[in-house]
């Protein structure tokens, strides 16, 4: 049986995903990102399914550092829509909630029922975990910002649903994998992700990306973030439209290399049908 690690306890939306990619599998929940990435890593589980951005909150911080370091691949992706109930324990009402808790971007997605209400908030370590605490405190002063399942799963009651505050809400997920191989070209759409870091001359970024844009090849994502501390040169996450194997994919890919120290492809895989809703891949075209 496959087994699956993600971040987070069950009825969480990491969970969910989870679920929803191998409803047939045996879930492993983690307490932390790299420990889900670990167990794949290690072989204890096949596949982590891991967030990496969110439509409200913006990219998981915390991934993007992981990511280079682990050794996997991205081999699959998933948009979730993100809902988030208002849940105390059974018989409260809303009148009596002075304290939520949830996970700091939940409390971030759900800021208008929060100022509406006035409470106080509590940082848990997931969503689903602050639904869990809720139950186990058994206060109608306390309640939690957490996916619909979360309540039945912890025996709470919604006392306001879906207050989210973007009705179009969305995570993008990853499946992560050992396993390095790229999915075949098959002509449908495709995305590929990578990593690299520009050498250290004048104009370097600039002459990188010209690779993309003379190509004709489209970035949907390109983020920078610093490797430790002085002046170590930035590493850009980067998510292209097409496949390694296409020409003016691949001419743009060798252009990359020529002005980078180091260029690391996580995967190709084929892009989820929410890219497709518009009948194009979605993201902000940028070469």
């Amino acid at each position: 049986m496959t087994t699956v690690a993600y971040q987070g306890e069950p009825g969480s939306n990491s969970a969910t995903a989870a679920h929803a990619l191998f409803s047939e599998g045996h879930e492993l929940p983690c307490t932390g990102f790299e420990q889900a990435l670990d167990a794949v890593t290690l072989g204890t589980a096949d596949f982590a399914v891991i967030p990496m951005d969110n439509s409200a909150a913006g990219r998981v911080a915390d991934v993007h550092h992981l990511l280079p370091e682990s050794g996997l691949f991205i081999v699959a992706e998933y948009f979730l829509a993100i809902r988030f109930d208002l849940m105390g324990v059974p018989g409260t009402t809303v009148d009596q909630v002075e304290c939520v808790r949830s996970h700091v971007h939940a409390l971030g997605q759900c800021r208008k029922v929060l100022r509406e209400g006035g409470w106080r908030t509590l940082v848990s370590d997931d969503t689903a975990g602050a639904a869990r605490e809720v139950a186990e405190l058994g206060d109608p002063r306390h309640a939690a910002l957490a996916p619909p399942a979360a309540a039945a799963l912890y025996g709470l009651d919604v006392l306001r649903s879906e207050v989210e505050d973007d009705p179009d809400n969305t995570t993008r997920f990853v499946v992560l994998s050992r396993d390095s191989a790229l999915a075949p070209d098959t002509g449908g759409p495709t995305m590929t992700s990578l990593f690299f870091c520009v050498r250290n001359i004048p104009s370097a970024l600039y002459k990188a990306l010209g690779g993309f844009a003379s190509n004709s090849v489209n970035l949907t994502k390109i983020e920078s973030y610093q490797i430790g501390a002085g002046l170590n040169p930035s590493r850009f996450y980067v998510e292209v439209e097409g496949h390694p194997d296409e020409p003016h994919v691949a001419l743009a890919l060798q252009e990359l290399q020529f002005f980078s120290s180091e260029v690391r492809i996580l995967g190709a895989y084929p892009a989820h049908a929410h890219r497709l809703r518009d009948g194009r891949t979605s993201g902000a075209g940028t070469g």
